[in-house]
């Protein structure tokens, strides 16, 4: 495993023209004919917490305890929205580049990476959105926020091992599209993004911990809501939730790459 993450480090270092160049083309694709362009990736979050806000705290009259509902909104959508939309294109990105990996010799693992990088970029930009609400609503900024990189860099382990995992699949088995898109739903009513984790009887509550994302959505929220440091278990659950997935990701990855070829 070891020699393998060796091999793709030096296999990134000689191809990262190729890799900038897949992550300026998604940005080009996105993005084209469109009247507002890269604004959407500050207005989406924003639009799309206005809805669920609405519906949650007008109809549903949700709330979170002691805390302000938006930025508890905001702070577990924007990370969803990172893991959905990331591991969504990384699914599908060998499948889609399987005519320029006939035609040359690339390292297979560059086309999930590149997705998870391009909506990566994407999610820092939500940031701007969050913290605007986090400074408007009151809640404020703290010396802990220069904690939050940490997370960060977890989550994205977690993604791009999960692309990895997921784009092996989708080679052998395309229904995988269709499977995920069901998954992805339960996966959200799973993670505690508009409900208060409170309220989940204490006998399931294992559960929903067993969710990465519920450790790293904990550990954003002790920081930007309850102005404290995640205790040691945090941090070590997120650690756990970024390395087992991107190690067996890494490794399904490796072990079918070779026979993408014979599935196109």
């Amino acid at each position: 495993m070891i020699k393998t993450i060796k091999n793709m480090f030096i296999g990134l270092k000689k191809y990262s023209f190729l890799l900038k160049q897949l992550v300026v083309r998604d940005f080009k694709v996105k993005y084209k004919r469109s009247f507002l362009g890269v604004l959407w990736s500050l207005l989406y979050p924003v639009l799309t917490m206005s809805v669920m806000a609405l519906v949650f705290t007008q109809v549903f009259k949700m709330s979170a305890t002691g805390v302000n509902y938006l930025v508890y909104l905001m702070s577990g959508l924007v990370i969803f929205n990172y893991f959905s939309e990331a591991t969504n294109l990384g699914m599908s990105s060998v499948v889609a580049n399987f005519g320029l990996i006939n035609k040359v010799y690339i390292p297979k693992y560059i086309f999930p990476l590149s997705k998870c990088i391009f909506v990566g970029i994407n999610f820092l930009l939500t940031l701007i959105p969050l913290y605007a609400i986090i400074l408007l609503t009151g809640t404020g900024i703290n010396i802990y926020h220069l904690l939050l990189p940490f997370v960060v860099i977890c989550l994205f382990l977690f993604v791009v091992g999960m692309a990895f995992f997921l784009s092996s699949i989708a080679v052998y088995l395309r229904d995988m599209f269709y499977i995920y898109g069901v998954l992805i739903t339960l996966w959200m009513y799973m993670t505690p993004i508009m409900y208060d984790f409170s309220i989940i009887p204490e006998k399931y509550q294992i559960l929903f911990k067993l969710n990465p994302l519920y450790w790293f959505i904990k550990f954003a929220r002790d920081i930007i809501l309850f102005k404290s440091i995640p205790v040691p278990s945090v941090w070590l659950y997120c650690s756990i939730c970024a390395i087992v997935p991107l190690m067996i990701g890494i490794f399904v990855f490796r072990k079918t790459q070779d026979g993408f070829i014979y599935y196109v």
